[in-house]
C-alpha cells in the first residue's frame, strides 16, 4: 500500500525466476542460465548408470499388482456396502451426516487405490507392464477403457509428451501458455479475463480456481483439446484454431496410422458409457453416481495431479526449440514425497525422473533406478522435498504463464504483472 492510501503496482521485471518466489523454497540446483552450470550428460551415459537389472519386466509381478489393487477395491466395496446404503437419507438428520461422510470416504479413497490400476495402465502403454506388447495392450486397454481414458489414443499423446517433455512448442499436456497468449499487451498490462481474474479475486483465491480447474474439470478438458494441449499437430505444424482432441480418429493429435487405434478407443470408451447409461436406467442415478462417478473424479483429480507437479515449477526451465533436448527435458522432472499415497500409486510421483528417462523400467525396479540417477546425476537430479499439498498450492499461486517460446524460459505468476489502471485508485 503506498503512501496516502494509495494502492501501488509492482513493474513486471526481468527476472526469469518469478520474484514471488520465497528464498525459503525448494528450488532446483540446476539453471541452464548460469555460466557455471554442470555440462549435461547424453542419455546413453545416464542409462549407464542405472544397473540392467533395473529394465527387467516380468508380467507374473505386474499381474500381482494388478490382483492386489483390485483385492482392495473390492475390499472397499463390500466394507462400505455394509454400512451405507445409496438411499439417501432425510436432509436434516444424523443419517445425512453419516450417509455423507461415508461415501465421501469411500469417493476419495476408491479414487485413490483405482489410481493405482491407473498407473498399471499407465504401465502398459509404457510396454513396462511385460516384455510383450501385445499383452500389454490387451490389459492396458481393458483397464483404461474401464476408467474411461481412451487407452491407444492417450497412449500416444502420452508418448509424445515423453518425447518432448518441457518443449514449449511441441511439448504434449501441460504446455505453458505465453503472456500475450494470457491477453498482456505491449505494455505488459492485463487486458484477458483469465489475467484479470487474478486481479480481481487476489492470490490464495487465484491458487483456489488454479487448483480446481487443474484436479477437476482438467482432465476431460484435455482429453477433448480445450485444454493443457501441445501447439503443433501430429504433422509438426501449428495447431491454429483445430482441436487436438483424444476422440476423433481425423483429430490433428493423430498421425494417420493411428487412426484406427485412435478409433477403437473412442468406441472402448462409447461401450464403458453405455454400461453407465444402463446402470443408471436400471437401478437410479444416485447409485452409479455414488460408485463410480465419485471414484473417478478423484482418480482423475490424482492424474493430473501427479502430471501437473512433476514438471513445473518455478525453478524449472522450459525450452524453446533452439535449446530443447530429450536430456534436458527429462532433466526438468521432479521427483516428490507422496508419503502413504506411494503405496497406493506404485510411487508414480517420487520415481519419476527416472521413468522419464526410461518409461520402460517397470515401476517395482523404480527405487533403485532412482539411487543410481540420484547418485550419478548429483545437481542435476530434482527432489522437492516439500509436501505435495503445499507444492501444489505453490505452483497454483506461481506458475501461471512465460514470456515467451524460444530460448530458456521460466514460469512467471500474474502477481509478477503490472495490475491495470484500475489498482491505481485511491481506497476509500
Amino acid at each position: 500500500m503506498g503512501k496516502g492510501g494509495e494502492a501501488t503496482c509492482i513493474a513486471s521485471t526481468n527476472l526469469k525466476v518469478p520474484n514471488s518466489v520465497e528464498e525459503k523454497v525448494w528450488k532446483s540446483s540446476y539453471n541452464p542460465l548460469d555460466p557455471n552450470a554442470p555440462k549435461l550428460p547424453s542419455k546413453a551415459q545416464v542409462k549407464a548408470s542405472i544397473p540392467k537389472k533395473c529394465f527387467e519386466r516380468s508380467a507374473l509381478k505386474s499381474f500381482y499388482y494388478v490382483f492386489r489393487d483390485s483385492v482392495w477395491a473390492a475390499a472397499l466395496v463390500y466394507a462400505t456396502s455394509l454400512v451405507v446404503s445409496t438411499d439417501v437419507p432425510p436432509i436434516f438428520s444424523l443419517e445425512m451426516i453419516k450417509w455423507i461422510f461415508v461415501w465421501t470416504f469411500y469417493a476419495f479413497w476408491m479414487g485413490t487405490i483405482l489410481t493405482g490400476h491407473w498407473v498399471l495402465g499407465h504401465e502398459c502403454g509404457h510396454g513396462a507392464f511385460s516384455p510383450n506388447q501385445t499383452l500389454n495392450d490387451i490389459v492396458g486397454f481393458i483397464i483404461h477403457q474401464a476408467l474411461l481414458v481412451p487407452y491407444f489414443a492417450w497412449q500416444y499423446s502420452h508418448a509424445k509428451h515423453h518425447r518432448r517433455t518441457n518443449h514449449l512448442t511441441d511439448g504434449e499436456s501441460h504446455v505453458p501458455s505465453t503472456g500475450i497468449e494470457n491477453g498482456m499487451n505491449e505494455h505488459g498490462e492485463r487486458e484477458s479475463l483469465y489475467a484479470k481474474l487474478h486481479e480481481a479475486i487476489g492470490d490464495d483465491a487465484f491458487a483456489g480456481v488454479q487448483v480446481y480447474t487443474h484436479l477437476f474439470i482438467g482432465w476431460p478438458l484435455y482429453l477433448m483439446g480445450v485444454a493443457s494441449t501441445g501447439r503443433n499437430g501430429a504433422d509438426g505444424k501449428p495447431l491454429g484454431d483445430d482441436m487436438m482432441d483424444h476422440f476423433r480418429p481425423n483429430s490433428r493429435l493423430f498421425p494417420p496410422k493411428m487412426r484406427t487405434k485412435a478409433y477403437l478407443s473412442t468406441a472402448g470408451m462409447m461401450f464403458v458409457l453405455a454400461i453407465l447409461v444402463k446402470l443408471t436406467w436400471d437401478y437410479g442415478f444416485f447409485p452409479v453416481l455414488l460408485w463410480y462417478w465419485g471414484p473417478y473424479t478423484w482418480t482423475n483429480a490424482w492424474l493430473v495431479l501427479y502430471t501437473w507437479l512433476q514438471h513445473t515449477d518455478p525453478s524449472v526451465p522450459q525450452y524453446g526449440d533452439d535449446e530443447w533436448t530429450f536430456v534436458k527435458g527429462a532433466l526438468t522432472t521432479i521427483d516428490r514425497p507422496y508419503g502413504i499415497f506411494d503405496f497406493f500409486h506404485h510411487k508414480i510421483g517420487s520415481t519419476h525422473v527416472a521413468h522419464h528417462f526410461f518409461h520402460e523400467i517397470p515401476f517395482y525396479n523404480g527405487d533403485e533406478a532412482t539411487l543410481a540417477l540420484k547418485e550419478y546425476l548429483g545437481p542435476l537430479y530434482n527432489y522437492d522435498p516439500t509436501p505435495w499439498y503445499k507444492a501444489m498450492w505453490r505452483i497454483g499461486k506461481t506458475c501461471h504463464f512465460v514470456d515467451g517460446l524460444e530460448g530458456i524460459q521460466f514460469y512467471r505468476s500474474f502477481e509478477d504483472v503490472p495490475l491495470t489502471n484500475s489498482c491505481k485508485a485511491k481506497t476509500s
